[in-house]
């Protein structure tokens, strides 16, 4: 469901559940999937977002590689590893054949302490300024060149996942063109700290057909 981490995705076996229910009822329509869009890891970054910083004050102020490496080029890709398995299996069980997956990656965001509408009282958000704020990092602009670099990161991580022998049938998007996160242009694409407006996601979406 929306806001799962990709741990819980790959672990919990719900999701995986839900997917066996829905290729059962297309089966019985005689419908196979042309793919299967596999998106997850927003909140893992977003939520372990204060463990990847070292403090302001500290010696090496910023992301701490040993970190960032454990949780995305370890963890995250571990956890995509055993979805993506998962799946796999599950489509050659049930359809003969191994459905092309769709992974994509996040744009760079802009952490400007937004939530949704604004993230007043139970509302979501702010995700991402409390975390540089809790670190001791106060200028908007340093710490979207941060973001990008923990976001490229986790793209670049998926990138390589598709390139592994068993996954052939496992393909990337790259969406970091289609959101522009410059201060000019970001309330145009960007509903707030995580989440585009209706025209970023719009175009996240042609984005995504595209490539289906």
């Amino acid at each position: 469901s929306a806001g799962d981490r990709v741990e819980d995705m790959a672990y919990s076996g719900g999701q995986l559940d839900a997917l066996r229910r829905l290729l059962d009822k297309l089966i019985r329509k005689q419908i196979t999937p042309r793919a299967i869009l596999l998106s997850g890891g927003g909140n893992d970054v977003a939520g372990d977002l204060a463990v990847l910083l070292n403090h302001a004050g500290s010696a090496s102020p910023g992301p701490n590689d040993d970190v960032v490496r454990g949780v995305i080029d370890v963890r995250l890709r571990d956890a995509y590893l055993t979805i993506l398995l998962s799946i796999t299996e599950l489509c050659v069980r049930l359809t003969g054949q191994a459905i092309p997956i769709i992974l994509h990656g996040y744009a760079r965001p802009r952490p400007d302490g937004k939530g949704v509408l604004g993230g007043a009282g139970p509302l979501p958000g702010p995700w991402l300024r409390p975390a540089f704020n809790h670190k001791g990092f106060a200028d908007e602009q340093a710490n979207t060149v941060v973001m990008g670099a923990l976001i490229d990161r986790f793209n670049d991580m998926l990138g390589r996942i598709t390139m592994l022998p068993a996954f052939k049938h496992v393909s990337y998007v790259d969406l970091r063109p289609v959101l522009d996160n410059s201060a000019a242009a970001y309330k145009t694409w960007w509903g707030n700290e995580l989440h585009p407006t209706d025209k970023g996601f719009s175009a996240v979406a042609k984005k995504i057909a595209e490539r289906i």
